[in-house]
């Protein structure tokens, strides 16, 4: 079992707490684009009021521990370890509920690369509980604007958790999908999901648009999100998200394996 104790301490030396690999000026940045309500910030996320990049300031440092100064404008961000623990506490509580009453789930992703695995681990552990690990709208097409243009992805699934992958490409060479901010892809598999008359998920679990995508819709939606991602934050003061987890999102996929052992054990999920 991994304590608290050690998880808090695994979380600093690994970076994925404490001083993380964003930059100050990336997360202020998000901040402004936010106020302004760029599309490419929001993710998903339709605020209830208008943001100030210095409320959204004061709002990160309460959720997330970041500095509150604005001063502070260029090194490294922080993030609170203890905000990390107890957000965590409060996914594995959501993931506990959902299990008890063996809820049709819905996973999905948008950093492949880096949360992949975590996702797996949670997919699997909940179907072994009973929950529906749903999986709508496989092969579809979704056409998402990137800083190269309009491209069109394909909504896969790897081991019931969704990711898109460039129109064309296949699983050769073990390529794991592509990273996106988008919120298209939930609401492609939501749509599709409704539409085919099946379940609809009573709990969406991932990142950046899968969260904000689907707790915008009124779906309980729970995931991580890092110092320059203030959609997730802003959609949990506001009731639209129900967790978000304050971590660094882009670390190696292995620092992420004790995060899923202390949710899992918290949510007495563990096999």
């Amino acid at each position: 079992m991994l304590t608290r104790g050690a998880l808090r301490a695994h979380l600093l030396d690994v970076r994925l707490a404490g001083v993380v690999a964003t930059s100050r000026e990336v997360s202020l940045r998000s901040y402004r684009l936010f106020a302004a309500r760029d599309p490419r910030v929001l993710i998903g996320i339709d605020p209830e009021r208008d943001w100030g990049p210095r409320e959204l300031l004061g709002l990160m440092a309460e959720r997330c521990g970041v500095s509150a100064d604005p001063r502070d404008v260029s090194g490294q961000d922080v993030i609170d370890p203890d905000r990390t623990l107890a957000a965590l506490d409060a996914f594995a509580g959501r993931l506990a509920a959902a299990a008890g009453r063996r809820a049709p789930v819905l996973l999905g992703t948008g950093h492949p690369h880096r949360l992949l695995g975590f996702y797996v681990a949670l997919a699997e552990a909940l179907s072994a509980a009973g929950c529906t690990v749903l999986t709508p709208a496989q092969g579809r097409s979704v056409d998402i604007t990137t800083r190269f243009g309009l491209r069109t992805y394909t909504i896969d699934y790897v081991r019931g958790v969704a990711l898109v992958r460039e129109h064309g490409a296949g699983r050769a060479g073990g390529e794991p999908g592509a990273h996106t901010h988008s919120p298209l892809p939930v609401r492609t598999a939501l749509a599709a999901a409704a539409e085919g008359g099946g379940p609809l998920p009573e709990l969406v679990i991932g990142d950046h648009g899968w969260v904000c995508g689907a707790g915008q819709l009124g779906f309980e939606a729970i995931g991580p999100a890092d110092t320059d991602d203030p959609a997730l934050f802003v959609g949990e003061a506001e009731g639209s998200v129900s967790v978000a987890v304050p971590l660094d999102d882009a670390v190696r996929s292995e620092y992420y394996r004790p995060l899923t052992r202390y949710v899992l054990n918290r949510a007495c999920l563990s096999r």
